[in-house]
């Protein structure tokens, strides 16, 4: 796949997705997000591919919506067009069979928040920043940051973000719950790295099952997720992937998945 807002590449066994407007800071326009779907449709049928990293070019990960190019090709009354695009594509990315990592540096603000908060895991450099940005204007995080935000670091601190507008470093956002890991600003790209090779010696079938199982329990109450969750597990007790994890810890060996 290729598209000029876009880059589309395989390291490995991840698929790396990296947004590829630094003159504009990254920021989200109607051909990115038409990019980034169809690079999640490529990864997604790819059967070697086990992870997806979403990277940012230039100095900063995503700056947001290009609101003045939407304002420009679509007019006021596309601007709800263009959030209802962007909420679709983070979807996509949330409910992406394989594990979604972000890959953060510089900044990443408002739209660029929100595709975060759709990704499974989130690595950051030390001197990353994090905000919401929507309040400054007065516009809204309709793509999913008034919903997402909060079920990943608590209503509290996620209204404290979203009223105020104001920054917070890559270590606050580890204590608060969305990153996963902060490492130094040279490390990043070999942090990943050494995330993705790990995932990718798993079961690709089972990682899909648990992520599902994750984000659906989420929306039920605990009897019906623990009934999902216990049917889930049934399901995947008929795969091949299943019979030789089984085999592998029976032969003390590493077991060799094949997404089946």
């Amino acid at each position: 796949m290729t598209h000029d807002d876009v880059r589309y590449e395989i390291r490995g066994s991840a698929a790396w997705i990296t947004l590829n407007r630094p003159e504009r800071r990254n920021a989200l326009s109607v051909e990115l997000l038409d990019g980034v779907a169809a690079a999640l449709r490529d990864a997604a049928g790819d059967r070697a591919v086990r992870s997806v990293v979403f990277a940012g070019a230039g100095p900063m990960f995503c700056a947001g919506a290009d609101l003045k190019r939407v304002l420009g090709e679509l007019g006021g009354a596309g601007v709800t067009e263009f959030l209802r695009r962007a909420a679709a594509l983070f979807d996509q990315v949330a409910r992406h069979p394989q594990p979604v990592i972000a890959a953060v540096h510089g900044g990443v603000i408002a739209g660029g928040l929100e595709l975060v908060l759709a990704c499974d895991l989130v690595l950051a450099t030390r001197t990353a920043t994090f905000a919401d940005g929507h309040a400054r204007y007065g516009l809204f995080p309709a793509a999913g940051g008034a919903t997402r935000l909060p079920r990943r670091i608590g209503a509290n601190r996620a209204k404290q973000l979203l009223f105020t507008a104001e920054s917070w470093s890559a270590d606050r956002m580890y204590e608060a719950g969305l990153v996963n890991e902060v490492v130094d600003d040279d490390r990043l790209v070999a942090a990943v790295q050494e995330l993705t090779d790990r995932i990718g010696r798993l079961s690709p079938l089972g990682l899909a099952r648990i992520k599902d199982v994750v984000e659906t329990g989420l929306d039920r109450p605990l009897d019906d997720a623990l009934g999902y969750e216990l049917r889930a597990c049934e399901e995947y007790a008929t795969s091949r992937d299943f019979a030789e994890g089984l085999r592998a810890f029976a032969d003390r060996r590493e077991p060799e998945f094949v997404g089946e």
